[in-house]
């Protein structure tokens, strides 16, 4: 394990240092993506890997792999694991001891999964889950499908330019990253979990990143505020629930996709991209210690 004091390459507005030290739990994960902390361990998938990892505090232990699945996701489902497979177009059930559960390509109304992305869990034992569509700017056909504990499959929200990182805000709507628009869109819940009330939560370009900023993985942190982490840049946006922006951690590589949280809040697990340039995707692991 890596230890690497960098302070100095954290960057903090306002004069906040969030952070005192960096560590490199892998050194080598090839685009990694998609994480969450389950019973006090790291998981993570390796998108061109086409793995499943967990990290347990020591060393990376491969729990799943499929080949050509391109996993962008690993989401608690349960007492099992939701995996969006981005290249073979598929959502995988799978046990924490990394057995299929269950596969699933299509909706119940027919249509295909085209690049399964992101997803969080509903809180009563079912995923909402983001499909980007094709990795191009042009056509805008992201979805946000909802997966039950029963297995009935449906679209929640259509109509959205790369659906991306999604999670639940501290108001219980339901946020997600259009990535090709430099955007955060929010929705609200019925009792059935159905989305209505599309809004525009924050555009990147207007809080003083790129007009191009992607916006990839968003999190809601420990503190309430959420954490959008960027493919564009290593940044880690921090942005507070009225749309402002609070902070911004940068780590030492070309991208920083996703992110997640220690149980106790101090650690915050990022996602980074060294080569953007072509496979394998390199990349590491980084466990930032925040104050």
């Amino acid at each position: 394990m890596l230890r690497l004091f960098l302070a100095s390459s954290l960057v903090a507005l306002a004069g906040i240092a969030h952070a005192e030290d960096v560590t490199v739990i892998n050194p080598r994960a090839l685009f990694p993506e998609g994480p969450a902390l389950v019973d006090g361990q790291l998981y993570y998938v390796e998108y061109a890997g086409h793995t499943v990892m967990r990290w347990d505090g020591q060393k990376n232990i491969e729990v799943w792999k499929q080949e050509r699945c391109g996993p962008s996701a690993v989401i608690p489902m349960g007492e099992n694991f939701a995996v969006t497979c981005y290249d073979s177009g598929k959502l995988a059930v799978i046990s924490k001891d990394g057995k299929d559960v269950a596969s699933y390509d299509k909706d119940d109304a027919g249509a295909a999964l085209v690049g399964p992305n992101d997803g969080v869990a509903d809180g009563k034992g079912g995923v909402y889950f983001t499909t980007s569509g094709p990795w191009e700017s042009g056509p805008i056909v992201g979805r946000v499908m909802h997966l039950s504990a029963e297995g009935k499959l449906g679209e929640a929200a259509n109509d959205l330019h790369y659906a991306n990182g999604i999670t639940f805000g501290p108001d219980k709507r339901l946020y997600v990253n259009e990535s090709e628009a430099g955007r955060v869109i929010s929705f609200a819940l019925d009792d059935k979990g159905q989305l209505s009330d599309r809004r525009l939560f924050i555009r990147l370009y207007q809080m003083g990143e790129p007009a191009d900023a992607y916006p990839d993985g968003i999190k809601l942190g420990p503190d309430d505020k959420f954490y959008v982490g960027e493919y564009s840049a290593a940044n880690i946006l921090v942005v507070a629930p009225d749309g402002k922006l609070v902070t911004k951690f940068t780590v030492p590589s070309a991208a920083s996709p996703n992110l997640t949280f220690s149980a106790d809040g101090k650690t915050m697990y990022v996602m980074a991209v060294d080569n953007k340039n072509g496979a394998p995707y390199e990349g590491k692991v980084y466990a930032v210690t925040l104050k």
